[in-house]
C-alpha cells in the first residue's frame, strides 16, 4: 500500500485487493495478516460447531469478515 494505484476508483474491491496483495508480499509482518488469521480461526471453530454450516464455510466467512473490517472507512 505504499504506491497508490492509478486504476484504482477507491471502491472495497480494490482496497481489498491492495490490502490482500500486502499480506501476501509482507507475509506475517503485515499489519492485516493476524486479524485476518484469527477471524478465520474463529470463521472455522464456528462453522465446526453449527449443524448446517461448514468448517471451510465459516473459515472463509470468518476470513473475508476480518479483511472488511481491517479495510472499511
Amino acid at each position: 500500500m505504499d504506491k497508490p494505484n492509478p486504476q484504482d476508483d477507491g471502491s472495497w474491491i480494490g482496497d481489498a485487493k491492495d490490502e490482500m496483495t500486502g499480506i501476501a508480499k509482507e507475509g506475517m509482518a503485515h499489519p492485516s495478516t493476524k486479524p485476518v488469521l484469527a477471524g478465520a480461526a474463529i470463521g472455522a471453530l464456528a462453522g465446526g460447531l453449527l449443524p448446517i454450516v461448514t468448517w471451510p464455510v465459516g473459515l472463509a466467512a470468518g476470513a473475508i469478515y476480518a479483511l472488511h473490517n481491517r479495510i472499511k472507512k
